[in-house]
Order: structure tokens, then sequence, then C-alpha cells
């Protein structure tokens, strides 16, 4: 399939012969959209598990309610994905990869035959954790999820619990709240958003649980879950009509097991998204998105899971892997939330011992963090709470190709810094 081009294979670089998306969410789709506007003129075949178009997640969790159909990245992005690709498999899961040693790409295996392909890009995203032992649960990750979530919060004011105070829960607890439910969000540790923020920046929102109507419960450990409500490890009892768990997501991997190295379930790439193997990068295989657990000269290993890897990833893997572009490059991690009423945008990868900076007052309305490695070590990362004129100042701080240097004295706010 032929289609309008934006620029030049380098002649130094033989394009694949033919390609094979394994995967058709943002990544997936995004990668064949990247391949034909950098000229890439052979076959593009697509499998994706779930059986509807490509969509676009974050407005799962933040549009639960006042956005009952999926986010189709046709609209959002005007990403035709049929008219992209040459086949497009809706419904048809991976189950297993073959690589064959000396011989570029792999097979993929699926219960309708097997798939070869000289180029096989891995884009296979998350799944959200579920608990085996408590199967009334709900969780949030797909558009069916949401489905279900919706249809359980249905029909006037209902009890619901949510287990885990990260990105996800904070934004369905305040979307729920919102509309009138009782909420109650159960967290483990002692602060929400602590896997994202660490314990203190993260305890900077816990007032906004109270101020939204949702009763916080930290410290709390969940020993089981029905469908009358979650049994706490004091003994307590929490009633509620659903129980939401929304305690993260592993990458969508089980199905490469014994075929690839798996690092907590991810796949190593280098810069160039290429799968890294023993003995160095595999011929003709990539991974972008959730799956990838990319190498950085920035920050070491970026895992994937970070919306911008998935939206802007596939076309610098592209154009390395057609020769358009190999500069040093790479995409900088970023997590935007809506919660509670507040708006977040976090740029960066701050690292366990990278020391937190607060700009502002959390107080008196908007507020900002820079993440440091040690007293005079470089930023690592950059939030904005609130903030919106931080958020465009926080991505030029975190968009070069190293990591900045800068003087804090006296500093209230991202924007106050001298732009680069």
């Amino acid at each position: 399939m032929s289609s309008p081009t934006t620029s030049t294979t380098s002649s130094h670089v033989s394009p694949p012969g033919d390609v094979l998306v394994v995967g058709a969410g943002l990544a997936g789709a995004q990668t064949v959209a990247a391949l034909r506007a950098h000229g890439y003129d052979g076959v593009v075949r697509v499998l994706g598990a779930e059986d509807v178009p490509p969509y676009d997640r974050p407005p799962l969790s933040k549009h639960l309610l006042d956005r009952t159909e999926p986010a189709w990245l046709t609209d959002e992005l005007g990403l035709d994905l049929h008219g992209l690709a040459d086949e497009v498999r809706l419904g048809v899961a991976a189950r297993a990869l073959e690589v064959v040693p000396g011989r570029p790409g792999a097979v993929v295996r699926t219960d309708g035959g097997d798939l070869p392909a000289s180029c096989v890009v891995l884009a296979t995203g998350a799944h959200a954790v579920r608990v085996p032992a408590w199967p009334t649960a709900l969780t949030l990750h797909t558009a069916a999820d949401a489905d279900r979530l919706r249809a359980g919060l249905d029909g006037g004011p209902r009890r619901l619990v949510v287990v885990g105070a990260g990105w996800i829960g904070a934004e369905v607890a305040g979307v729920a709240a919102a509309a009138g439910h009782q909420v109650t969000v159960v967290e483990a540790r002692d602060a929400p958003l602590t896997t994202g923020l660490g314990a203190q920046v993260g305890a900077l929102t816990a007032p906004w649980y109270a101020d939204a109507g949702v009763d916080l419960r930290l410290g709390a450990t969940v020993t089981s879950a029905g469908p009358d409500g979650v049994r706490l490890a004091d003994g307590a009892h929490l009633p509620a009509d659903v129980v939401l768990v929304a305690v993260g997501a592993r990458p969508a991997t089980g199905w490469l097991a014994g075929a690839l190295p798996l690092t907590d379930g991810a796949v190593a790439v280098d810069a160039s998204y290429r799968v890294l193997g023993p003995a160095g990068p595999f011929e003709g295989l990539l991974a972008v998105g959730d799956v990838a657990r990319r190498r950085s000269a920035r920050y070491g290993w970026v895992p994937g899971g970070h919306w911008d890897e998935a939206l802007r990833g596939p076309d610098l893997m592209v154009r390395r892997l057609l020769g358009v572009d190999t500069d040093g490059g790479e995409i900088t991690p970023y997590v935007f939330s809506t919660q509670l009423g507040h708006d977040l945008a976090m740029f960066g990868l701050p690292g366990a011992d990278d020391r937190p900076t607060v700009l502002g007052d959390p107080a008196a309305g908007g507020w900002s963090v820079l993440w440091t490695r040690g007293l005079e070590g470089p930023v690592t990362a950059a939030l904005a709470v609130d903030r919106p004129r931080d958020v465009g100042a926080a991505r030029r701080l975190l968009g070069g190709a190293e990591l900045p240097h800068v003087r804090l004295d006296g500093v209230t706010s991202l924007a106050a810094l001298p732009r680069r």
C-alpha cells in the first residue's frame, strides 16, 4: 500500500520488507501513521486484541461519567488505521512469539494462525492489576472496563470504594464524588500518589479528598473484597455497591514469556526502541509504549506507562528505523491528570533518592515541585499543580538533550525560571 510521504528515508538504511504491528492502541496506531508519514511503502499489518478501533485511554477515567463513547483516535488525531495499513485484524490476540536465530523479525502466533514478518513492533500496551481472590471487584483500563464501571454507578447515588490512591484511583474518586456518589478511597501507603510523586509530595494532595467529599483511608490494607464491600486488616468493613481496584498496571507481555527476556514484565529496548537481548539488539524487533523499558541517556531506564511514550515514541522509533533521523533526542516522560478538582502535569522522572523542592504554597492555591539529584545536582523532574504557565515552563526546562541545572534561590514558580 502506498501513501503520500513527508520525508525520504536515508540511502544508508534498508527499510524492512514488511512490518507487523502487534497492538492497535495509541502506540500501535501511531507506529502505522509514522511509517506512512516517513515514506514507508511496504506492507504494514496490524494485530489488535480488542475488537474495537483504536481509542485514547486517559478519557476513560477523566471523563468516565460524561463521555460514554471511547475517544476514538480517528476523531481525536484524524488517524484512520484501516486507511493506512494493508491489513488490520481486530479482536485477534497474539499468543506467542518465535524469534528465529539469524533471521530478522519474528513469527507471531495467534489462534488464527502464524504471522511472520521481517520487522515486528511490539505495542500491546498494559493491563490493569487484578486480584484473583476478588472476582467481583472492577478494574479500569479498557473501554469495556469503563462500561462496566459506569453501569455499576448508574441509577442514583452509589457507594463506591476505590482501592488505591494512585493516578486512576484519584481521578475516578473525584469524578464519582462530583456526580453525587459516596466515595471511599483506601490506600495501603501513608500518602496518595506515592509511586509517582514520593511520600512527601504525595502527602500534599491528601487534603484534596476531604475537600471533594471523599473519605480517604491511608495506611489501610484491604484483606478481602466482595459484592457487599471490602474488609480491612484492622477488621473494619466498608460497605459498597461497587468496588474498583486501582493499584496499577503491568505490561501486557505474558504472551512473550520464554521468547524474550523480561524485567518486571517489560521488554528492554535501547534509545531507538530496538529490543535488547543478551548479545545486543534483535534485528527487526522493536517495542514501544507501555510494554517497553527504554534505555535513556538522561534517566537510565524509563518504564512505559507515560502517555508521550505512546503518542510520540513511535515517530522517533520509525525515524530511527528508516534512517530519517539518527540524532540523540529522546522523549521526556510526561504525565497529566485531573483529580479532585485539580490539574497536574509532570515532566521527567524523579529517582527514589531525588530531592523535591516545593515552589509556592500548596495551602494557598497553585504550586509546583522540582526534583534534583542532591543539593546541587541536575533537575530530574518538574510537577505543576493548578499552574498553567508552569506547565509550558516545565516542558521547556526538561526538553533539552541534558538534564538542566537551576538556581532556586527566591524562585516561587517554574515560569519564573530563566528560559534555557
